[in-house]
């Protein structure tokens, strides 16, 4: 007589399939990762870009544009705030700045690093920027060559400045400034994209007459880690814990659903609520990563 079909236990069938849905659902949450990084972050980068130069150029026309590190309160401007637009005609680069240069403020744009001078004053002053994620806006700064001209409008006017070379890590530094001088120095990551290797700075000198430079109580010993070049920012942890845990509860409940419901109807929903949630995880974690990727 044929042997009787082995017996297979209650529930075992749906045991078997959980570690398949498991790496499924890693996938789906990679992939809003990876895609969070490198394509929907630039369209966040040129939305912010649109909405911050709207509001930038009504404040130039109506005389409060930032010129200092005060406000009219005596205050620090708070960061994120829009304070100058910078324009490469060699990159086709139109740039608005952000004051601070967290990670966060420079996934909107470039970013002034507070305790220097405001760009078109007498010292130096540091924009810092993106190299590969967030629009990239700083990713050619590479192909500047002495004697390139570029310009940074800021709520004292148009300051024009002439590109006098590009430094990597371990190049000398440019001369001290003499009175009545004024530099620029850009900042972004070395490298390939998305694989840093050290920073690389390039130094333009001011051509155009120095403004004058307001008072400036915040100091480089005042300035966070967080804004130092290739830092990340550890207050983002709070988001990142509350995204995951709403991704771990989703998946969960992605995974009941398969058994309960059956794999279509689990990932007909599963699928745009996983990738969603991956990528609010991963803005939020881009702020832990250093700020010049």
């Amino acid at each position: 007589m044929p042997s009787a079909p082995p017996v297979v236990p209650a529930g075992a069938g749906d045991a078997l399939r959980l570690p398949g849905l498991a790496v499924t659902i890693v996938g789906v949450l990679l992939l809003g990762f990876v895609g969070q990084l490198a394509l929907l972050s630039q369209l966040g980068h040129t939305r912010a870009q649109e909405l911050a130069f709207d509001e930038f150029r009504v404040e130039l026309a109506n005389g409060t544009a930032p010129i200092g590190q005060l406000n009219r309160d005596d205050a620090m401007w708070p960061l994120g705030t829009a304070m100058a637009v910078l324009e490469i005609p060699a990159l086709d680069l139109h740039e608005v700045v952000f004051e601070g240069t967290t990670s966060a403020v420079l996934q909107d744009g470039a970013g002034h690093r507070r305790d220097t001078v405001f760009p078109g004053q007498e010292g130096t002053s540091v924009v810092m920027g993106r190299q590969a994620t967030y629009g990239g806006p700083f990713g050619r700064l590479d192909l500047l060559q002495p004697g390139e001209p570029f310009t940074v409008t800021t709520g004292q006017g148009a300051h024009t400045y002439h590109v006098t070379g590009v430094r990597r890590e371990g190049d000398p530094q440019p001369p001290p400034l003499a009175d009545g001088e004024g530099r620029l120095t850009l900042v972004t990551a070395g490298g390939d994209p998305f694989r840093p290797d050290g920073v690389l700075r390039v130094d333009a000198e001011l051509v155009s007459d120095p403004v004058p430079t307001p008072r400036r109580p915040f100091r480089s010993a005042d300035l966070p880690a967080e804004e130092q070049a290739m830092k990340g920012d550890p207050s983002g942890w709070v988001a990142v814990m509350l995204w995951a845990q709403a991704t771990a509860f989703a998946a969960v409940g992605v995974a009941w659903a398969s058994v309960r419901w059956g794999k279509a109807q689990a990932w007909t929903i599963g699928v745009p609520l996983l990738g969603g949630l991956g990528i609010a995880l991963a803005d939020a974690a881009a702020v832990l990563l250093p700020n010049l990727m």
